[in-house]
């Protein structure tokens, strides 16, 4: 019996996914129960635990949100049983913990090799809203690439443990189309009304490539003004930065360690502990201060226990 793949909810549409990713396409749809849930360290090491389908957890003051998985705008399916996270569900996410009175600050943990470019610019508006309120730290872990950097790099501040890959900044589309002779030996015709040649681009074609190179330059516009606004730089300098080479067309290059910080991509490279540690004394509960009927008890319980 053939199984449904992950890449089925996906579809034609453009996508914002580094070429390390594109194997997670070809999974099959998981099954109720088939993924156990999974645990992050925390602030002084202890440990949260994500059910399936959880978005977020609260742990002293701090809102922990997962961005893991090939992302898709609402693909519940994936987001109930492999914990992957949605565009819908990551906005929801972004404005509950911004209005929580719970939360001083939200860390965004990355591990995502990116996904669809529908529905991103909502996720990318929640996030820069929420960095406006409250800090929103972003922790690359291994990998935050293509969409998953796009939202990565609205964060506060983004650092990225020791090999981790940032980068692939770009949009693509995987398309087919039929030729003669099509399925079963016959030949398959495509046609549509006449003001609607761009429902489906035959890439066959100049002007079906045309159309669709139009499509993704757009969506890279997007994304790099988003990245330019997130991590101030000159949207102009954006290109060059993500290529390897002097011309600006072979960008869409993964980056990691000093190269990334010096592409301005991460802020700094520090371990899982270290980073919880950092954030661990920047939102570690503060001592109350004592009122004089807790001091007058303190001294009189001291003075009792030196009888």
């Amino acid at each position: 019996m053939t199984q449904t793949t992950i890449a089925a909810l996906v579809g034609a549409a453009p996508l914002a996914i580094c070429e390390h990713g594109l194997p997670m396409l070809a999974l099959d749809l998981p099954k109720e129960g088939a993924v156990a849930p999974f645990e992050i360290s925390a602030l002084s090491g202890e440990a949260i635990q994500f059910e399936r389908g959880q978005r977020f957890a609260v742990h002293r003051g701090v809102a922990f949100v997962p961005v893991r998985g090939v992302l898709t705008p609402n693909s519940a399916l994936l987001e109930r049983y492999l914990g992957w996270a949605t565009y819908h569900g990551l906005a929801e996410t972004m404005a509950a913990v911004t209005a929580s009175d719970e939360v001083q600050a939200t860390i965004m943990l990355f591990d995502t090799p990116g996904g669809s470019v529908m529905g991103i610019q909502a996720a990318v508006q929640a996030v820069r809203i929420a960095a406006s309120v409250k800090p929103v730290h972003g922790l690359v872990h291994p990998l935050a690439a293509s969409a998953g950097y796009w939202l990565a790099s609205q964060c506060s501040d983004l650092s990225a443990t020791p090999g981790s890959w940032v980068g692939s900044v770009g949009a693509m589309a995987t398309m087919a189309q039929p030729m003669q002779p099509g399925t079963g030996g016959d030949q398959v015709f495509i046609q549509t009304s006449a003001h609607a040649g761009a429902k489906r681009p035959d890439p066959s074609t100049d002007e079906g490539r045309n159309l669709t190179q139009m499509r993704l330059d757009e969506m890279e516009g997007e994304f790099l003004a988003a990245i330019s606004a997130g991590r101030k730089i000159e949207v102009d300098n954006l290109p060059g930065r993500m290529s390897r080479t002097e011309n600006a067309e072979d960008g869409g290059d993964v980056f990691w360690g000093a190269d990334a910080i010096s592409r301005g991509l991460v802020d700094t490279e520090e371990t899982l502990p270290d980073f919880l540690a950092r954030i661990g004394r920047l939102y570690a509960p503060k001592p109350r201060p004592k009122t004089r009927a807790a001091m007058a008890l303190a001294e009189a319980a001291q003075a009792q226990a030196t009888l």
